[in-house]
């Protein structure tokens, strides 16, 4: 049976496993959420993980299915408006519907958190993962922001990036 629960400390290692997996390295490339060819090193740390399920204004939902762990998003209560990050599932059952759960999951919370609508950031060049939010209900905002992360654990860069700012009003 399928569960979504909010992550705790104690899941940071399986979590950082699992982000790394959907979106870096060999792993990565059984699923379409790669950034493999756009980013070389990790995605996150436990560390980075830790900090986020311990920041009062963010939790990590996790997706469970007979006690193992498949997916999990993160979300940010930012002045009203809920902050979407780090979406990610198992690659080898992507496109089977975790991530659909998921979003429904992260609108639930935006409900009890009162949040006016969902945003995120997405790389500029990933056409096919904004195409999948957008049907989803997600617009293109038109705003963009700079990709700056200079801390090579988190990935160096191999083309020049941008992300652009989704959102879904509620």
């Amino acid at each position: 049976m399928a569960t979504i629960t909010k992550a705790s400390v104690a899941d940071a290692p399986a979590l950082d496993k699992l982000v790394n997996s959907a979106y870096r390295g060999e792993s990565s490339r059984q699923g379409w959420t790669t950034e493999a060819d756009l980013l070389s090193g990790t995605r996150t740390d436990v560390n980075a993980i830790i900090q986020l399920i311990g920041h009062p204004d963010t939790i990590v939902l996790k997706y469970e299915e007979d006690g193992e762990l498949l997916g999990c998003v993160e979300l940010r209560n930012e002045n009203g408006k809920l902050y979407l990050g780090m979406l990610s599932v198992k690659p080898h059952l992507q496109g089977k519907g975790i991530g659909k759960q998921l979003l429904k999951a992260a609108e639930a919370e935006a409900a009890i958190s009162k949040c006016t609508s969902i945003f995120m950031t997405v790389i500029s060049v990933r056409k096919e993962l904004i195409d999948w939010y957008v049907r989803h209900g997600y617009s293109d905002t038109g705003q963009r922001k700079p990709f700056a992360f200079n801390d090579p654990s988190f990935g160096v860069v191999k083309q020049p990036l941008e992300f652009v700012v989704l959102e879904k009003p509620l």
